[in-house]
């Protein structure tokens, strides 16, 4: 996804955004957070249980207007039970034919990515950023200021975690920024670049807030993490 260039460029701008703090940044690029297997799943159980009534209904307005129902014979009773057996059979294939062929379309991952709720990805990408932020709180240890930019390039999506204190030190404007870097970075195609402006982003943030107080004892990698 980056270039050897770009990763040394991002692990140059950590080095120097940790300079003048006792924080640490870390930074992660994922490709695709989830393969979002139950999303066609779900618009081709949709399709299978909507799309047929309707045309159920449609068919049900013509045989009104041709006023079948008019005279019933013996023979009509027989020829009209005939019919709703065909008619249930043909539904359930109608429903399993759609089911599939919605479900095997969905499967592309360019349409699967453009049927996914956004709210779906949204979540996912969170889950996985905060999972990482907990990873990497644990090797830090207990009230180390620690900053996680993690974003996502097939679901178009940026997280930065960070502690609350951080949070309520430095306020949510930083954060929205450094996001919008990465964001633009990604959208222009120059994820490196817009990791880097946020990484300076951070780095001005808690060096104001969390300056150094001593040797820098730098507990995790500052090169970012690709998965």
């Amino acid at each position: 996804m980056l270039s050897p260039e770009d990763r040394a460029r991002i692990a140059a701008a950590v080095t120097a955004a940790e300079a003048n703090t006792d924080g640490e940044i870390t930074c992660v690029l994922a490709q695709e957070v989830s393969n979002y297997r139950e999303v066609p799943l779900g618009w081709a159980a949709l399709a299978a249980l909507g799309v047929p009534p309707l045309l159920v209904l449609a068919g049900l307005q013509r045989l009104a207007m041709a006023d079948i129902f008019t005279s019933w014979t013996d023979e009509s009773v027989h020829a009209v039970e005939g019919l709703i057996l065909k008619a249930l059979s043909s539904y359930a294939l109608l429903q399993a034919a759609i089911f599939v062929a919605v479900a095997l379309i969905g499967s592309l991952p360019a349409i699967r990515r453009a049927i996914t709720p956004g709210v779906l990805k949204r979540h996912r990408v969170r889950t996985v950023a905060r999972h990482h932020f907990a990873a990497s709180g644990y090797r830090l240890g207990h009230g180390v200021p620690h900053i996680l930019i993690f974003a996502s390039l097939a679901d178009r999506r940026v997280e930065l975690v960070a502690h609350k204190a951080i949070h309520d030190a430095v306020g949510q404007g930083v954060w929205d920024e450094a996001v919008a870097a990465v964001g633009e970075g990604m959208k222009t195609g120059r994820p490196a670049d817009g990791f880097i402006r946020a990484i300076a982003l951070c780095g001005e943030a808690l060096a104001r807030h969390f300056p150094a107080t001593g040797p820098k004892d730098n507990k995790l990698s500052n090169e970012i993490a690709e998965r």
